[in-house]
């Protein structure tokens, strides 16, 4: 089989996941091949997401590390024979790399959640408020690079409704603007908005929460079909960084469990932006 030329997100994880169950076994590379019988290159090629993988070839690679999980084995199997393109290959050639792999992320998660401490989420902003925030981008963007951008966000909001959706968002974000007062006034009612959606829940954080300085980088948590296939995405002005070890997921679940406790409630967090709202 021939490499692929664009490998994704999911192509790796499911490669990276095969090698976790490799070297949980204690098996080299050499002693996997040669266990299922192929070739070393192809098993590397494979881990690497370089090239496809089977259902029968990932229930055999399983059976052979003792992978007694079969929830996560079944998770693997559908990774495996996915077909098709989701709608945000349209984009490749259009925003950077980094975006789609947001938009995968999302397209594939259980649950998303979120805590953004001095930007709206992506999925919550109104268009001018994106516009705000590409406007100031460094380095600057074209009117056409900040309007792709535009297009491919509001498509990714899409996803709202599909999966269920939980943000925190610091009073910060809610204060700062991105433009002008009648863009921050209508973003926060766009917030409230959406707050009464199905399956859509926001959450704020004020300023007079004791404890919270050193709770300061924004996060997206995707919960997967099961518990070892969630990913963390820990955003920051150098990029996303895609985490999944099994320690680094407990850390991430441990800190959004103390970010909700000092989150207002939901009834209280939509009072508190309607006061915002009044405020302006």
């Amino acid at each position: 089989m021939a490499s692929r030329a664009v490998i994704t997100a999911r192509q790796e994880r499911l490669g990276a996941e095969l090698r976790k169950l490799r070297e949980r076994a204690g098996l080299t590379l050499r002693a996997a091949a040669q266990a299922v019988g192929i070739a070393e290159s192809k098993l590397s090629s494979a881990e690497a997401g370089r090239v496809g993988v089977s259902a029968e070839r990932v229930r055999h690679l399983a059976n052979r590390y003792v992978c007694d999980d079969a929830a996560l084995v079944d998770a693997l199997v559908a990774m495996a024979t996915e077909r098709g393109q989701g709608w945000w290959e349209e984009y490749r050639e259009v925003v950077p790399g980094g975006y789609l792999r947001v938009a995968e992320l999302e397209h594939h998660a259980a649950e998303l959640k979120t805590f953004q401490p001095v930007h709206v989420p992506g999925l919550l902003q109104t268009e001018e408020q994106m516009r705000g925030t590409f406007a100031s981008s460094v380095p600057s963007l074209s009117e056409e690079q900040r309007e792709a951008r535009v297009r491919f966000r509001l498509r990714r909001q899409e996803i709202l409704g599909k999966v269920g959706y939980k943000a925190v968002i610091h009073e910060a974000a809610l204060r700062i603007r991105a433009a002008d007062s009648e863009v921050a006034r209508e973003q926060l009612l766009h917030i409230l908005e959406r707050s009464e959606s199905p399956g859509v829940a926001v959450r704020v954080v004020p300023f007079d929460v004791d404890g919270f300085a050193g709770i300061s980088a924004p996060l997206v948590y995707a919960r997967g079909p099961v518990p070892q296939l969630d990913t963390v995405l820990a955003d920051s002005t150098h990029g996303g960084a895609y985490l999944d070890g099994e320690s680094q997921l407990g850390r991430y679940r441990a800190l959004l469990r103390t970010i909700e406790k000092m989150a207002l409630g939901a009834v209280e967090s939509r009072d508190f932006i309607h006061h915002l709202v009044r405020q302006m």
